[in-house]
């Protein structure tokens, strides 16, 4: 698999799937949980993810039993009270000892495994600490590969109480992916409307 990516031998590769938001655009339901033409959200990420990784977690700080049915560790934000996507990542570099992590939602069903390889071997290749996909309009952060080295800074980064991905950005080396291609893969499920269509994606 690490030749895939231009790793060594040595060098393991991971992936942290976030479900730990509050989905207050979905009344509170758990996001990954819910179910896109009868299958949870979680779950199409996982399927897509779990062949073209070393290891895998799932972030999520509520229904812990309903997503460890799968087989997959769990791990909660060490932050409390929900502090976003970075709290995830951190988990994730704390949990797991992989040198590169990829961070992925649980709410893009459409997730294409080609993202997932781009951002991998770009991350490697390029040496970079953090390589983040551009849709061909603006980059979409919360998908990305990150090198185990920029684990210091995103901790003094949340300890410092900022929380936007876009500006722990700034402080690194950022290789940035024409996913021009896999626009797909950034179609995210917030509201009912938006599952009802994505399902009538999947059926079709």
């Amino acid at each position: 698999m690490n030749n895939r990516y231009g790793l060594n031998e040595e060098q393991t590769v991971g992936a942290v799937i976030l479900a730990g938001g509050l989905a207050r655009r979905m009344g509170g339901q758990d996001k990954g949980l819910v179910e896109v033409a009868g299958k949870p959200m979680v779950k199409y990420a996982l399927d897509t993810v779990a062949p073209l990784v070393d290891s895998l977690v799932i972030n999520a700080n509520r229904n812990i039993e309903a997503y460890a049915q799968w087989g997959v560790p769990v791990i909660r934000d060490s932050l409390a009270d929900h502090q976003g996507p970075l709290a995830g990542l951190s988990a994730a570099l704390d949990a797991m000892s992989s040198d590169y992590i990829l961070m992925c939602p649980c709410d893009s069903p459409f997730l294409q495994s080609g993202l997932v390889t781009a951002l991998l071997s770009a991350c490697v290749e390029a040496d970079a600490d953090i390589a983040v996909p551009h849709d061909g309009q603006r980059l979409q952060p919360v998908f990305c590969v990150v090198n185990r080295r920029v684990q210091s800074s995103l901790n003094t980064f949340l300890d410092e109480g900022e929380r936007k991905i876009d500006r722990w950005f700034e402080h690194h080396n950022v290789s940035r992916v024409d996913a021009t291609e896999f626009t797909q893969s950034f179609l995210n499920v917030n509201t009912e409307e938006e599952r009802l269509s994505a399902e009538r994606v999947v059926t079709q």
